[in-house]
């Protein structure tokens, strides 16, 4: 293993993080911060308990994964994407580096990206509602492990883009709109029969519901289905990353 090369890639992308670090960090931290003076302050004042926790404190978890999710693919995608574009994929190429080291550098600068991102929207969340973390390993374990999910996601989109609108619509039109339908923003409790039913065929449901469990103990889903899909997540994505490159795919500009 060529870790003189994983430490380059990864210092590379996590340069660029803070070369940019108004958009990086700053922007989804605002506007994290934008959703609990609405949602959290506003809106939440006028709304009871649920499960025994203040709305405020209710939605945290989901909004921490809201922008986990997205920026995690985000991050990733465009990681490998702009070398692409760009042509400077070719230094990559020709340096004496497996695909395998090339994954590590750029899916472990995402995710190392992402958890930072999801810690600081913890932290800002605490000038606005006041919360606790029942299970504080629990929670690590499900950030860390999310962030990782879908960076891998993240870079399968970006080695099967070839133009940026391809870059920008799963997120987009797929992630986005899973990630709001997953119960971010209230409990699948509330909603009628059918559509509890229905929202159970949504894997981002098990993921937020795991991560409000580790905040207060209770969740829409039991925790060990919710470690499950999260599992099963990182192997298809492991699974998926491994196929492309066993059938002889090559990354190129």
């Amino acid at each position: 293993m060529n870790w003189h090369a994983v430490k380059a890639i990864y210092r590379f992308e996590m340069a660029r993080t803070f070369r940019t670090i108004t958009q990086s960090i700053a922007s989804p931290v605002l506007t994290t911060a934008l959703y609990f003076i609405v949602f959290g302050a506003a809106i939440g004042s006028r709304m009871g308990e649920i499960d025994g926790v203040s709305y405020g404190a209710f939605i945290i978890p989901g909004l921490i994964m809201l922008s986990l999710l997205s920026e995690s693919v985000s991050n990733a995608s465009f990681g490998i994407y702009m070398p692409k574009w760009s042509g400077t994929i070719y230094e990559v190429l020709s340096a004496p580096i497996s695909h395998v080291e090339i994954v590590l550098g750029y899916v472990g600068a995402a995710t190392t990206k992402s958890v930072m991102l999801g810690l600081l929207i913890l932290v800002t969340a605490r000038f606005f509602v006041p919360y606790e973390i029942a299970h504080p390993l629990w929670m690590i374990g499900f950030l860390v492990l999310t962030a990782l999910s879908f960076s891998l996601f993240g870079f399968i989109i970006g080695l099967w883009a070839d133009d940026f609108q391809k870059l920008q619509v799963i997120p987009l039109m797929v992630v986005m709109p899973l990630t709001f339908l997953g119960g971010a923003f209230y409990s699948i409790d509330m909603l009628p029969p059918l559509w509890q039913k229905i929202a159970l065929f949504n894997p981002v449901v098990y993921l937020i519901s795991g991560f409000r469990w580790s905040f207060y103990g209770s969740a829409d889903v039991h925790i060990a289905v919710s470690t499950a899909m999260i599992l099963t997540l990182l192997a298809a994505c492991l699974g998926l990353v491994w196929w492309i490159f066993r059938t002889g795919w090559k990354l190129k500009a």
